[in-house]
């Protein structure tokens, strides 16, 4: 994108204008976790309510076993109750010169396994990125974060990737 500022490489010297600091350049590369979760087939109906999403796959065990699933699957935006949060929460708690908010730049999820009832979901949290971006308001800056969600068996269920903004 142009005007943004990727983070400066090793031996680099950083601007004096820039935001991004030695320790968030560190940052990159770093990997959070893993949170552990035990999904719970009562979790995963109280989860399907809560967006009344009436489909029996969901909360019904005996229908469940007869659909091609075989078993009750979570709903694919349940992934969200799974948190490992170490870099978001870096990066909202982090001291720089930019400290007027920090905003939510998006998220796209990339869903690759169904979640079942009974398995065992380990989330990771890694850092891909850090830049800055002049803009009208002012300076931004701009953390690229990607979470991975694997099962007991070692397979990815699912990737999420987001972005978080100081201002």
């Amino acid at each position: 994108v142009p005007g943004d500022r990727p983070a400066k490489k090793e031996g680099e010297a950083m601007s004096s204008d820039s935001v991004i600091t030695e320790e968030m350049r560190r940052m990159v590369g770093r990997v959070w976790g893993p949170s552990v979760y035990e999904v719970e087939k009562g979790w995963v109906r109280r989860f399907a309510e809560a967006i009344e999403d009436p489909n029996p796959v969901y909360c019904d065990e005996a229908y469940a076993k007869k659909t091609r699933f075989g078993g009750i699957i979570a709903p694919p935006g349940f992934i969200a109750g799974l948190r490992q949060d170490g870099g978001a929460d870096w990066f909202r708690e982090i001291k720089c010169s930019l400290n007027t908010g920090a905003l939510n730049g998006g998220n796209e999820v990339e869903f690759l396994k169904h979640i079942y009832a009974g398995d065992v979901i380990s989330v990771t949290e890694k850092m891909l990125s850090i830049t800055e971006k002049q803009t009208k308001k002012g300076m931004m800056l701009f953390a690229a974060f990607e979470k991975t969600y694997t099962n007991q068996k070692g397979e990815v269920v699912a990737k999420m990737r987001n972005t978080g903004i100081r201002y």
